[in-house]
Parts: C-alpha cells; sequence; structure tokens
C-alpha cells in the first residue's frame, strides 16, 4: 500500500504554508517528496512554537512523509546538484517571488532543457504577470484585493480576520495540487511538460463562487451581512448564556420547522428567509434572545436528536475529540524521534487505502548524503560540495 501517486517524484523548493501543504497532501498520497532547503535561511515553521520532542508542531506536521536535501542555491556546485535532481525529480514546486529562480539558474525554462517533461509549479501572491507580480503580500492582502473581505464579517466592526488562511490555502494549496495533478494528466497524454503559474489572489478570487457570478452577470456586489449566508438572516452564530456559540444553517424549511419546534417558536416558521428585512431582523432578535437563555449543553441535548442543521462551535480540542472526527481517523499517531506524535490525517479517503504515516518532518538536511549518494556520487565528490559551501 503506498497510495495513487507513489509514481511522482516531486522537488519541492517551497517554504512557510502554501507550498509545503500542497506538497503534504501529495506526500501522503504516495509521492516521494524531496524538500529542497537553503543552509543559511531557514523555513521559518521551524521556529514557530509550540515545540514538542526538540520539534516545531507545525512544521512536523506540515512536512510529515517527506525528505530533506540542504543545497545552497547561490553556489554554483549546487546547481549542477539540481540539474541531476530535476532528470530523476521531474516535478518542481517552487514559492518565490516572479523571477527569484530564473536569477538562481533553477527557473522553467533553465531545468526543461534538461527535462522537458518537466512541470514546474509556482505559487506566488500574484502570479507571474500582471502590475503587482514583484508586490510583497500576504493571505490577508490577498483576501481584501480578491473582493472576498468585503462581505465577510459585520456592520457595525467591519472585515474580520479569519481563523485560518484561506487564500495561502484553498487558494495556493489546493489549486497548486489540482493544477499540478491536471499537468501530470496531461504530460501522460502528450509527454510534454508545462509551467503551472499559481496565483494565490487569482484563485481566492475564484472562491467567491455564487457572490462573484452574481456581480459580474447582475452587476450586484454584496456587503457585510447582505446576504442570506453572510449574517443577512438567521444563518449564523447565538450565543449560549455561559458565553459560547450555536452555529444555525436551517434554511430548508423542513430544518427551520425543527428548529423552531425546539426553541418552541413556531410562529417564525417560514419567516427566516422572508423579503422582508424587517422580517428577517426580527427572525434573528428572536433567535438571540432564545438562545440566550440557556448554557450550550442544553442546546447541544435538545438538537442531538433533531435534524435541523443545528451545530455547537466547538473549541479545537472539542473538534478533536468528537466522535464523528473521530469516528472518521482524522487524528493519527506519526513517528517522531524515537516516539511518536499525534497529527491531523490525510482527509481524502481511498477505497485502495493509504500507507501509514512514514515520518514527521525531518531535520534540514537529513537526507542529504543518501540522496547524493543516490545520483551516484562519490563520498569524495560529497565532500568536495560541502567544502564548497554548497550543502547544508
Amino acid at each position: 500500500m503506498s497510495g495513487p501517486l507513489a509514481s511522482l517524484k516531486i522537488l519541492d523548493f517551497s517554504t512557510l504554508l502554501p507550498g509545503p501543504f500542497a506538497s503534504l497532501l501529495l506526500a501522503d498520497m504516495g509521492a516521494q517528496v524531496l524538500r529542497v532547503e537553503s543552509p543559511g535561511r531557514m523555513d521559518l515553521t521551524r521556529a514557530l512554537p509550540p515545540h514538542v520532542q526538540g520539534s516545531s508542531a507545525s512544521h512536523a506536521y506540515l512536512n510529515r512523509n517527506k525528505d530533506s536535501i540542504g543545497l545552497n542555491l547561490k553556489a554554483p556546485e549546487a546547481l549542477e546538484v539540481v540539474k541531476r535532481l530535476v532528470q530523476e525529480y521531474d516535478i518542481v514546486l517552487e514559492q518565490f517571488r516572479p523571477g527569484v529562480m530564473d536569477k538562481l539558474g533553477v527557473g522553467y525554462d533553465a531545468l526543461r532543457k534538461i527535462n522537458p517533461r518537466l512541470i514546474y509549479v509556482s505559487v506566488t501572491g500574484y502570479g507571474q504577470t500582471g502590475p503587482y507580480r514583484d508586490r510583497a503580500g500576504h493571505d490577508i492582502n490577498y483576501l481584501a484585493l480578491s473582493g472576498l473581505a468585503s462581505y465577510t464579517g459585520r456592520r457595525d466592526s467591519g472585515p474580520v480576520p479569519l481563523g485560518m488562511q484561506v487564500a495561502d490555502v484553498a487558494g495556493g494549496s489546493m489549486h497548486a495540487v489540482a493544477g499540478l495533478l491536471a499537468a501530470v494528466i496531461h504530460r501522460q497524454q502528450t509527454g510534454e511538460g508545462q509551467h503551472v503559474d499559481i496565483s494565490m489572489t487569482d484563485c481566492v478570487f475564484s472562491l467567491n463562487a455564487m457572490a462573484g457570478a452574481a456581480c459580474l452577470a447582475a452587476g450586484e456586489s454584496p456587503g457585510l451581512e447582505s446576504t442570506a449566508l453572510n449574517g443577512g438572516s438567521f444563518y449564523d452564530y447565538y450565543r449560549t448564556r455561559d458565553g459560547r456559540w450555536m452555529a444555525v444553517g436551517s434554511l430548508e424549511p423542513q430544518f427551520m420547522q425543527q428548529l423552531c419546534q425546539v426553541l418552541g417558536c413556531p410562529e417564525l416558521v417560514g419567516k427566516g428567509l422572508s423579503p422582508l428585512q424587517s422580517d428577517r431582523e426580527m427572525v434573528k432578535q428572536r433567535l438571540q434572545a432564545l438562545f440566550a437563555e440557556q448554557d450550550l449543553a442544553h442546546w447541544q441535548e435538545q438538537f442531538a436528536a433533531v435534524d435541523a442543521c443545528v451545530e455547537p462551535v466547538l473549541s479545537l480540542d472539542e473538534a478533536i475529540k468528537h466522535p464523528q472526527l473521530q469516528a472518521r481517523g482524522l487524528v493519527q499517531q506519526v513517528p517522531l524521534g524515537e516516539g511518536s506524535q499525534p497529527q491531523m490525517a490525510c482527509p481524502i479517503v481511498f477505497g485502495s487505502g493509504l500507507a501509514a504515516p512514514r515520518h514527521a518532518g525531518k531535520q534540514l538536511g537529513e537526507d542529504t548524503m543518501r540522496v547524493l549518494r543516490g545520483l551516484g556520487l562519490s563520498v569524495e565528490e560529497i565532500e568536495g560540495l560541502r567544502a564548497a559551501g554548497a550543502l547544508g
């Protein structure tokens, strides 16, 4: 049992979150991922707390099942190693600003001359073209420019910072995996490699989905709390007496009926999505008052056996222990050092199964000697590379 992507060999030059999360999914599904890390420019996730058993928990998770080679790409000798590697690792994933890899001598044009079948995936904030191609940015900037942040938040307080990096992961990581695998299928059919350009801003812009479609086709641009799904209706979070929250998604009539039956307000059935704003506001105010009368535990018990699309807002610690996630095997033990560490499992379930995780994120350059020996380099040649400052 090696996974459906066992035939893929990927050189991963990325750091932080977008690229590493993409290659984590690929590695979990069986791809052989070799991280190329700079000995002088540490991946900052290695320093991110908390540290458990001497390793950053974030780094140990994001770099699970990947090998590591330390290369100083500013040394000409290291570039020769990369050129030898791409003859075997024929997929490259990188996350530098446009032009950086070209300056280092390992851009797409340079490497495809060595291996015309090379698939080269670049993940950047704004893409390889356009006036913002060289501009710095972070997740919050991409969400802002994509329009998504403009209708995510509250009217009285404005846009809210989201709990996770939507542009980085849903935009960058997921689209990088999709683009990479599409390029693999194209190569299987044609024998041709190609450069895949992933802009996190482009990709998160596409995630506007229904709101974006309405804006383009009908000129309707949503605002804060202006639609049925962004706080403009009873579809929302409600505070309980003990300061916790319940999530209410009872949009369909049958679910709304169940909601109102549990809360004892049958008169609200049919008014939740009324075209009248006064009706919608009245329903929301009533639900706020009703949920505030009891603690979270009470409402959990009341809705436990009711199919009303009403659930408690769990802390991450509570979510980990939830019987549904437990039953789905979303937490697994991953070898780390002489012990193991609990980590989030690959969420994609294959009928043929996936191999058990081999190891958590490794030390920088832990596989350098083994990889170079596998390329046919002698011990003397490797020591020469080390003396030249090419290795980490």
